[in-house]
């Protein structure tokens, strides 16, 4: 049925319960298993006037990447150990500066997968119009199928 799973974490207990979701569907399915995570780009201000915006500097922004680095390093470790506790291979990837749902998206295309495992939070109306959703983005822009785990 599905021959290459992908399943996006971005470290949170409801994304972990994706993960293993779809870790158990890779193993009963014997399908390939990619975990993504993915971490966004430092925002920045460049405002209207010297004092409107702020830029960081060049050791801001390395700071900065090397934290999201550390962090999806620890995310992706807990994916891995997931998988290996029930014997499954996953191959693991760390896409930085990106939006989540766009890389996503494109990560399942250019990997040939067939489907995609994700989490939600559950979140309605005004909660999920302030606060986004990764997941929604991904149901309505994607053109792989989606398995949303609640």
């Amino acid at each position: 049925m599905y021959a290459n799973i992908l399943m996006s974490t971005d470290g949170s207990d409801v994304a972990r319960k994706g993960v293993e979701h779809g870790i158990a569907l890779a193993k009963a399915l014997n399908a390939k298993a990619t975990v993504i995570t993915v971490t966004e780009a430092l925002p920045v201000d460049y405002g209207g006037g010297v004092a409107a915006g702020w830029v960081p500097s060049q050791e801001e922004f390395d700071r900065f990447d090397a934290a999201c680095k550390e962090s999806a390093g620890k995310v992706l470790d807990e994916a891995r150990a997931m998988a290996a506790q029930i014997g499954l291979s996953a191959e693991l990837l760390h896409v930085p500066n990106a939006h989540p749902a766009t890389a996503i998206i494109e990560t399942a295309k250019s990997r040939g997968c067939d489907l995609i495992v994700m989490a939600s939070h559950g979140r309605r109306g005004l909660r999920k119009l302030l606060l986004g959703s990764q997941t929604s983005q991904v149901l309505a822009d994607g053109s792989v199928p989606v398995l949303v785990v609640w």
